[in-house]
């Protein structure tokens, strides 16, 4: 199953941060970490495996959502910081519908997504 892990810059600690809380489950071997560029290089300085895309601004998280299009993503963590301005909104913002179009589920906190991998632990 194929998850993207993305974080805004002030949130990257707190992604590393979940993942290492839910490790057992971010290390399955069927799970497959796809992460924006410099999201992925701190997951993999984390010790998962992870392949980092392009950066965010300069269009990772348009090539997520081409992943999510195409049905190869199952589940988007999208650590944001919302009380910050960010370049690359238009490409955040399609993210988010094309996750709504193709049914994606979708984290943006910690809350959600600690629900959502406990449901997927469940299903399994």
């Amino acid at each position: 199953m194929e998850i993207a892990i993305i974080a805004h810059d002030a949130k990257k600690n707190a992604i590393i941060e979940f993942l290492n809380e839910n490790q057992a489950f971010f290390k399955h071997k069927k799970v497959q970490l796809i992460a924006t560029g410099t999201t992925g290089s701190k997951i993999k300085s984390a010790g998962y495996q992870v392949e980092a895309l392009l950066s965010g601004p300069l269009g990772g998280d348009a090539q997520i959502a081409s992943r999510v299009a195409e049905g190869n993503c199952k589940l988007v963590i999208f650590f944001r910081d919302p009380l910050e301005k960010h370049p690359h909104e238009p490409d955040v913002l399609m993210l988010l519908r094309l996750c709504d179009v193709h049914n994606v589920p979708l984290a943006t906190n910690k809350a959600t997504a600690s629900l959502l991998i406990k449901s997927f632990i469940e299903e399994n």
